[in-house]
């Protein structure tokens, strides 16, 4: 509720207080003596202590409206239900009014409504006219201000409530911006007391802001603002907001900001701090550039609460600009804190949603329960439930999101409705049919609006499509059918193209054709996001040109930079620059998707194939970049930390540093890594000793030994065991053993000829043409033929180069066979 719409209620709580008997006992005055003195937490403590004695029924009731009087007060509304619901109370007139309060106080419009009405109804009732003022206040709040306009008409002519009244209906033409009836109504006030002067000036400012005077609002609201000793609280913070309403009106905002920020400078412990925040948040959100310095200096001043308040909309201010990190921090700073007024609870809300958003579902449903230990309003209290059951969607599980969302709609909940849209949603999810139609029936009979139905047909559509059910096409063409003039129809033309272009085999004509009557509906933002991304996959099915990709997928990461696809999509672009050897894009665009993508494996795999981009890179020092960034890969300790481990060693090899080679191969075979990767360093390892043979020829040795251990481990795959026996071969071909070399790459080939064997043909032609070779070199012609029948008979890519080998040997050697 405003601060205007709040000013008035006050002072309806010790108007009507009714004694059963005319005696008051002396107990009973001492305990009801601090509520006239504002201090109603004593008068519970008092009263309970009183209404648990042993007292007579008249008595008893006595007290116990005093109770249900003081419980209003000290805003323990709960309580006051609580006790007025004992059935020798609930049918009494004064009990219905508390009760009503309490309502009222708890924002619970509508219960507190047709309690009010029955106590108007009876004009000889004592309670008539409160209830009647009270009525016109939850019609106020209800958003219906003509029945509210009504009865407070008729007060306006009562003594008692006249000005009351006259100050109510001269708002409610200020919220129609009916600037003559309530300039009327405040002429015709007479109002007597200090507090309904000041508000008669208040609500005279805003009549002057209507009426774009700016000037003559700000000086009736300076006015106020000159003594705040004499002005209520109320009053005051609604002065101070006419002022920043009327510097907007001369356009000059930033010194409605300023006049918040100074009040805030000079009370940080007002009991307002929530709304003075809430409303310079408003006006930074309309700033292009808005000023941060106060946020921060309050921040760091330890005064209370306003540092908190501070943490939360700086928090607030941080993730509108997309500094997420540093917004999380000053949430949690204010989550630990130990000052936390029950407004925090918002603050709170909020650090939940943007953690729902980043996808810490468990964290943020633990921040919402935090919010609900600072007992928040009702209202609060329903978005807290509402956001808890949305995250437990997002998290998928479904059913538990349902069974919350089904909760809200229960209760009389502004969000009831939504709730129980979503639940159908939660439903349709977990495939229960039933459940869902159950709850369709439900808004159908609630009166839920066309889009509504709209919706919650769309999704149902969308769902089964997202699971392959056969009658998802039907179910979109249907929906198409029946709301051809919702906004989401071009959502359903995308899904259509989606299950054209997803088919077996592909039907891209009919995706084109449902893109473009998607792009002729008005596209939703969602539908034009899906189709940009779908229509980036068609063109890379259609082959060809990569070009019109590319350009489709910058397009995409240009406008939908925040989209779920993004990744996807980046990747998708950074594996054409690599395919088509652009090495630095391909590198830019991996790093990119990388930094934006720190805590999942898609991170992991950008970061290790950005240090492949670079690494096949001719930029200078791009080696030195490629094992930092695969050192960056290690430190993640992922599934790409032993091959990036081994691909530094083959970069340091490149930089002709052998020996830090060695030792990061020497890393790999001591780890935790798995087969294919120590097979490759200890591969990789036999390489290096190898290449120092030349200087070194004992390291020949040590070659061979490794390679030898290689291809003697019997689950070593066919393509690592002919790697390691070509290589041994041509160790023992540099250690002079030529007959040990060719028996060796012979075997490569009696191997591959086994009906076990999977066929592998790039190290058995490696082997086959160096035996060959050996043979040759030896004038062994019948042999090297027989080698070379081998090779062409195997049908791999160097058939034929065996092939021209074996006629040239044939024709210079006469070796025709007979």
């Amino acid at each position: 509720m405003s601060y205007i719409a709040r000013i008035g209620l006050i002072g309806l709580s010790i108007l009507f207080s009714q004694f059963a008997r005319a005696e008051i006992s002396a107990e009973l005055a001492e305990a009801t003596n601090p509520l006239a003195e504002n201090v109603p937490e004593v008068a519970v403590a008092r009263l309970e202590a009183l209404l648990n004695k042993n007292l007579p029924d008249p008595e008893w009731r006595t007290v116990a409206e005093k109770l249900a009087e003081a419980h209003v007060d000290a805003k323990q509304e709960e309580a006051a239900l609580v006790l007025l619901a004992d059935p020798r109370l609930r049918e009494l007139p004064w009990a219905k009014f508390w009760r009503a309060q309490a309502f009222a106080s708890l924002r619970r419009w509508a219960d507190a409504l047709p309690l009010y009405e029955q106590l108007e109804a009876d004009e000889t009732s004592s309670f008539h006219k409160a209830a009647t003022f009270g009525a016109a206040e939850m019609l106020r709040a209800l958003g219906r201000p003509d029945e509210a306009l009504t009865k407070f008409s008729v007060l306006a002519h009562d003594k008692e409530w006249a000005t009351r009244a006259q100050l109510r209906l001269a708002k409610l033409y200020i919220d129609k911006g009916d600037a003559t009836n309530a300039r009327r109504v405040l002429d015709a006030m007479q109002p007597e007391s200090a507090g309904e002067q000041n508000e008669r000036r208040l609500l005279g400012g805003r009549v002057e802001l209507i009426l774009q005077q700016p000037e003559k609002a700000m000086s009736l609201f300076e006015e106020l603002l000159k003594t705040p000793e004499n002005v209520a609280h109320a009053t005051l913070i609604a002065a101070l907001f006419g002022m920043v309403d009327a510097n907007v009106q001369l356009k000059t905002p930033d010194a409605g900001t300023d006049l918040i920020e100074d009040f805030i400078n000079r009370y940080p412990g007002d009991p307002d701090l929530s709304v003075l925040f809430a409303r310079l948040d408003e006006l930074y959100r309309a700033e292009r550039k808005p000023s941060r310095s106060d946020l921060e200096k309050w921040v760091r001043n330890p005064e209370q609460p306003r540092r908190t308040f501070a943490r939360w909309y700086l928090a607030r201010l941080e993730t509108r600009a997309g500094r997420r990190d540093r917004a999380r921090q000053l949430f949690r700073d204010v989550r630990r804190t130990d000052v936390k007024p029950p407004e925090v609870a918002a603050a709170l809300l909020d650090f939940a949603q943007l953690e729902a958003e980043d996808g810490r579902f468990d964290e943020a449903i633990a921040i919402l329960d935090d919010a609900r230990l600072l007992h928040p309003d009702r209202f609060l209290v329903d978005r807290i439930n509402l956001l808890t059951a949305k995250t437990q969607y997002l998290a998928k599980r479904f059913e538990v999101a349902a069974a919350g969302f089904e909760q809200v709609a229960r209760s009389d909940s502004p969000w009831a409705k939504v709730a129980l849209l979503n639940a159908s949603a939660g439903w349709l999810q977990l495939g229960d049919e039933q459940r869902f139609v159950a709850n369709y029936d439900k808004l159908q009979q609630q009166g839920v609006d066309e889009e509504s139905r709209a919706s919650l047909r769309l999704e149902e559509a969308l769902m089964k499509a997202s699971k392959g059910d056969n009658q998802a096409s039907q179910a979109l063409q249907q929906f198409i059918r029946d709301f051809p003039k919702n906004p989401r129809v071009s959502e359903a033309w995308v899904s259509l193209a989606e299950l054209a272009f997803h088919s077996r085999p592909p039907r891209i004509d009919e995706a084109r054709t449902n893109l473009a009557r998607a792009a002729d509906s008005k596209p939703t933002e969602a539908a034009t996001e899906r189709a940009d991304y779908l229509m980036i996959w068609i063109e890379d099915s259609a082959g060809g040109d990569e070009t019109k990709v590319v350009e489709l997928a910058k397009r995409f990461l240009e406008q939908h930079g925040a989209s779920q696809f993004a990744p996807e999509v980046r990747m998708k672009l950074a594996e054409i620059y690599y395919r088509r050897q652009d090495f630095a894009n391909a590198q830019t665009q991996f790093e990119v998707l990388a930094r934006e993508n720190p805590d999942n494996p898609l991170g992991e795999n950008a970061l290790f194939f950005a240090a492949e981009s670079a690494m096949s890179s001719m930029g200078e020092r791009s080696l030195d970049r490629a094992i930092v960034l695969f050192d960056q890969v290690v430190r993640l300790n992922g599934a790409l930390r032993w091959p990036a481990r081994n691909e530094q060693a083959i970069i340091e090899r490149k930089l002709g540093k052998p020996q830090d080679a060695l030792v990061l191969y020497d890393e790999v075979l001591k780890s935790d890594a798995g087969p294919p990767e120590k097979r490759e360093a200890l591969c990789g390892k036999g390489d290096i000793f190898f290449e120092m043979g030349g200087s070194h020829p004992e390291n020949y040795q040590r070659a061979l030994e490794i390679y030898d251990q290689l291809a003697s481990d019997k689950n070593t795959p066919i393509h690592w065991r002919n790697q390691a026996l070509f290589k041994k071969a041509l160790c023992l071909e540099k250690k002079n053993d030529r007959p040990g070399a060719l028996a060796t790459f012979y075997k490569v080939l009696e191997d591959e000829a086994r009906p076990d064997q999977r066929s592998e043909l790039f190290w058995y032609y490696k082997a086959g043409f160096n035996a060959a070779r050996l043979l040759e070199d030896d004038s062994k012609w019948e042999s090297a033929v027989a080698v070379y029948e081998k090779l062409a008979a195997a049908g791999g890519s160097r058939s034929e180069e065996a092939r021209a080998r074996l006629n040239r040997l044939r024709l210079e050697h006469f070796l025709w066979a007979d």
